[in-house]
């Protein structure tokens, strides 16, 4: 019966973990208590993804996100609030301790309402930086909904992004059109490189402050792709931190809208499956690679085979010490978290997964290539000959990539050089047959030499009694 209910508690506990690769503990900040039906949706599909949301208010004395040094939630959505602050329980450090402690972040702008001073004092720290008037709204008078915004033009309708880069993973994708209402403008610096962009705003766009009467913007905070609509931080620890800067996009009356733009085309309106795609990344649902094996061993390769079949291991796996010049083969598992399992990760073509066998600096930078493929993860390898330098040396795999989690494996071994008895007989080496000739007919002339002395003996005359010369 014990073993029953043993299992039992684990199935249990396994549902109760939910989806998410770092749990289901979700916090919702909201000052009013019933501006949650305006995003009833979102939160139905994130309780269908198996998270267990508390709803709380910033003004709640007995809120805390830490408790005993440990988190009381995974992860955290703020939504901007009315009063001019989020309260003691949410200031900058302590929203940075739970980022630290690998909590996750989604916090919303809205232009409706005056961004906090905590709040852009927090961005701060992470090298995002919000319009300094605080009440600044991003506009595009070539890219609107003619329909909700004909007037202000303060509703942005934008594709569904890109991938910054070719070698990049993209999470968040597709055809349809996302509607922004009333948007603040972020400016995201250059020194960071924790720091992405996931939306970003047409070259046509301008973020403007409304409460300015002036018919032109001469010095605007920022324009065109340079304003950050939506941005992320992946912190070392992996921790992740979204920053959305319209609220009103979540809501449910632009989950499913009917839009229009200036071009007088009609369509539905993307957001939903946006805030989906934007939420599993933040709670850790997609991009998130683990590390399995990891494995090195003395190795010999057979030329008439190829790839993987002609290496075969020698000795032990991961053995401490090797010897210069050794034929060594080493290999990474690596698994993907891919919203509901572990499955093998695929590296983009444009990219590469590389091994660094490296002292100072590396001595090999080698690409490691996928050999072999299981239900929940990928193998990748390398086979390569060791320098011809002694000392102690590093496997070292460092895969960074933006929207991806860190991955870095170092192993040290030490490299000896050869023993006595480990050089090659000087008849083996074909540069010492020179000097092996010339000791053998050394050898071969002193013995000639010796022979035709002993021949070559003086005849003695018996008669005389000497030696005749």
């Amino acid at each position: 019966m014990r073993w029953l209910l043993s299992l039992l508690l684990i199935s249990v506990s396994s549902l109760i973990h939910g989806l998410s690769s770092s749990g289901s503990r979700l916090l919702v900040v909201i000052e009013e208590a019933a501006d949650q039906e305006k995003y009833s949706q979102f939160w139905s599909d994130l309780r269908g993804r198996g998270f267990s949301i508390s709803f709380e208010s910033p003004k709640n004395e007995k809120l805390a996100l830490l408790k005993h040094d440990e988190l009381v939630f995974d992860h955290v959505i703020l939504l901007p609030p009315k009063s001019k602050g989020l309260g003691p329980a949410l200031t900058p450090k302590l929203l940075l301790d739970f980022v630290n402690k690998n909590g996750n972040i989604l916090l919303a702008l809205s232009g409706d309402s005056s961004t906090p001073t905590a709040i852009s004092s927090l961005l701060l720290e992470l090298d995002i930086q919000l319009p300094p008037d605080r009440t600044s709204l991003v506009v595009d008078h070539f890219n609107y909904d003619t329909i909700s915004a004909s007037e202000k033009h303060d509703v942005l309708l934008l594709p569904q992004p890109s991938s910054i880069r070719t070698d990049l993973r993209q999470f968040f994708g597709g055809d349809g059109t996302i509607a922004f209402p009333r948007a603040v403008a972020q400016e995201l610096g250059n020194s960071s490189p924790l720091l992405a962009p996931i939306l970003q705003a047409d070259s046509t766009a301008y973020s403007y402050n409304p409460k300015e009467e002036a018919d032109t913007v001469e010095d605007p905070f920022t324009t065109g792709s340079q304003i950050a609509l939506v941005s992320a931080m992946q912190a070392r620890n992996s921790a992740r931190f979204t920053v959305l800067g319209s609220v009103e996009a979540l809501e449910d009356v632009w989950f499913d809208a009917s839009v229009q733009g200036v071009q007088g085309s009609k369509s539905k309106t993307a957001n939903r499956e946006f805030a989906r795609q934007l939420s599993e990344w933040t709670f850790m649902e997609t991009g998130v690679l683990k590390v399995g094996k990891v494995e090195h061993h003395l190795s010999s390769t057979e030329q008439e085979k190829s790839g993987n079949n002609s290496v075969t291991e020698l000795g032990y796996l991961n053995p401490k010490i090797y010897r210069v010049k050794n034929d060594v083969t080493f290999t990474v598992e690596l698994s993907e978290y891919t919203q509901t399992h572990w499955s093998p990760p695929t590296i983009p073509a444009s990219d590469a997964l590389q091994l660094e066998f490296t002292m100072l600096s590396p001595f090999h930078r080698l690409a490691l290539l996928p050999v072999q493929v299981t239900p929940n993860s990928t193998l990748y390898s390398t086979t390569f000959t060791l320098p011809d330098q002694h000392g102690i040396f590093a496997f070292r795999v460092n895969y960074k990539r933006p929207f991806m989690t860190s991955v870095d494996v170092k192993q040290e071994v030490t490299v000896r050089h050869f023993a006595h008895d480990e050089w090659p007989r000087s008849w083996m080496i074909s540069g010492g047959w020179v000097w092996i000739a010339g000791t053998w007919v050394t050898i071969a002339g002193w013995v000639a030499f010796v022979a035709i002395w002993l021949w070559s003996e003086p005849a003695y005359d018996a008669a005389r009694g000497k030696k005749i010369q």
